[in-house]
């Protein structure tokens, strides 16, 4: 059973991949002509050094062998997705122990900085709830992409049940403002939840106002979202809304 759910989502991150492929080199384009380098970010726009990607990549790694160590069923239920050393599990498992037992493990991985702990007890997903979801995360990344008030590349997206998480740094909040407004106007989504990190490194553009909206009801603002930079040694701040999910 295990097995063939991995395949399953083997099969869906495939079909994602290639929905998302004409826009790759959009990517690397729009990145390249970002501009130089200030206050920490690299030439390419990216917050991350490369070689805090590869220690990112091989925490994740990590986490998910541990995991499977521990029990394989968690290691196929949950997703440990990774930036800059914070952790965010997100996923269903059938009881609170397995849950405390895939936290813990997460932050015994060597360079984690923050565990997010997002994990529901439950029965696992439906099969077509898992395509939705791979289809939510590709419009949002895309929405960034083509978007020059944001630094697409300095936000990691994971949508589990509906629920959009968002990871990374912004420039400022009125960048991060943008960005939620993107995932809370896709249909079917529910919620969206932002452990993003705020650092001016390099100013946003001026003049970006917040995306209109496409008929989504209002919601109100990421709660406790801070102004100004997020200190250095602060948690990072959990922002929610609540979307009624457009059909």
């Amino acid at each position: 059973m295990p097995q063939l759910r991995s395949r399953r989502r083997a099969l869906i991150l495939a079909g994602t991949l290639l929905a998302t492929a004409p826009s790759l080199s959009g990517c690397l384009v729009a990145a390249a002509g970002a501009g130089g380098a200030a206050g920490g970010y690299t030439i390419l726009g990216q917050e991350r050094s490369p070689e805090q990607q590869v220690k990112d990549t091989a925490m994740q790694t990590v986490i998910v062998q541990s995991w499977g160590n521990y029990n394989q069923e968690v290691a196929h239920d949950l997703t440990a997705t990774v930036y800059d050393g914070r952790v965010l599990v997100t996923g269903r498992v059938p009881n609170p122990e397995w849950r405390q037992e895939a936290v813990k493990l997460a932050w015994k991985a060597d360079g984690v900085k923050e565990v997010y702990d997002e994990i529901e007890v439950g029965p696992d997903t439906h099969f077509m709830d898992e395509a939705r979801d791979a289809v939510i995360s590709g419009r949002l990344r895309n929405d960034l992409l083509f978007d020059k008030y944001v630094r697409s590349i300095n936000y990691t997206i994971h949508t589990e049940d509906g629920v959009v998480y968002i990871l990374g740094t912004a420039r400022s909040q009125q960048e991060l403002n943008r960005v939620t407004d993107y995932a809370r106007n896709i249909s079917n989504v529910r919620r969206v939840v932002s452990y993003v990190r705020i650092r001016s490194g390099e100013p946003a553009e001026a003049g970006a106002a917040a995306p209109a909206a496409t008929g989504a009801p209002d919601a109100a603002a990421p709660a406790a979202a801070p102004a100004e930079d997020t200190p250095a040694g602060a948690p990072t701040p959990r922002a929610t809304i609540e979307v009624q999910p457009l059909k």
